[in-house]
Order: C-alpha cells, then sequence, then structure tokens
C-alpha cells in the first residue's frame, strides 16, 4: 500500500514538473492586455479580420524597412476582445533583425 502511496505522488511530482507555464514571447508580454487601436496607430492597420469565439482576430503586416538593400517587415495574427483589448499576437513571419534574431521583436517590443 505504501509503495502505491509513493508511486502516485512521484508520478504526480513528475507531471506537474512538466507542466509549461506558458511563457509569453516578448511580443505577447509588450502588447497582451494593451488596447489595439494604440498598436494599429503605431504600426498601421490590418489587412483583414474575421470573428472567431467571441474575438475579433486580425491579420496584420507591417513595419516595411530597408537597409542596406534588404528588406524588412514583420507580419502577425492580433486577436483582440470585444472591448478592443489585445489577448494574443502571435508572428507569421519574421526575419533576422537589423540588430538581433527577430526583427518583430525589434520592431514591436523595441519602441513598445
Amino acid at each position: 500500500m505504501r509503495v502505491r502511496i509513493l508511486a502516485a505522488a512521484l508520478m504526480t511530482a513528475t507531471l506537474s514538473a512538466c507542466a509549461t507555464t506558458g511563457a509569453a514571447t516578448p511580443i505577447e508580454a509588450a502588447w497582451s492586455g494593451k488596447e489595439a487601436g494604440k498598436f494599429f496607430a503605431a504600426y498601421g492597420p490590418p489587412s483583414s479580420d474575421r470573428s472567431e469565439a467571441g474575438l475579433t482576430v486580425y491579420n496584420w503586416t507591417g513595419g516595411y524597412k530597408t537597409v542596406k538593400g534588404r528588406s524588412y517587415r514583420c507580419s502577425a495574427v492580433i486577436s483582440v476582445d470585444k472591448s478592443y483589448t489585445i489577448r494574443s499576437i502571435r508572428v507569421l513571419g519574421d526575419r533576422p533583425g537589423v540588430n538581433g534574431p527577430s526583427y518583430c521583436e525589434e520592431l514591436l517590443v523595441g519602441s513598445n
């Protein structure tokens, strides 16, 4: 009986250690909970939208820039609730930035 209890406790501890916290990316951390109007005013309007599970989901592409003949831009899907608050932002298109591994992070986190 003790062996079963110990085994169950060990299994529970092991499984809880494997659970993820859903850590946000720097872009999600910077924009989740913020007003979508501020995002679109700063970076340009979305290209399209759709309703999904009580949210409005926007497709956005912006941040167009050319540095030394190399073109940069960022694409994202932004989910917004009825109060126009960003609930999630997921980058779809990115490339190495001018000063780091992610142009989208440079654009959307650096100036937020």
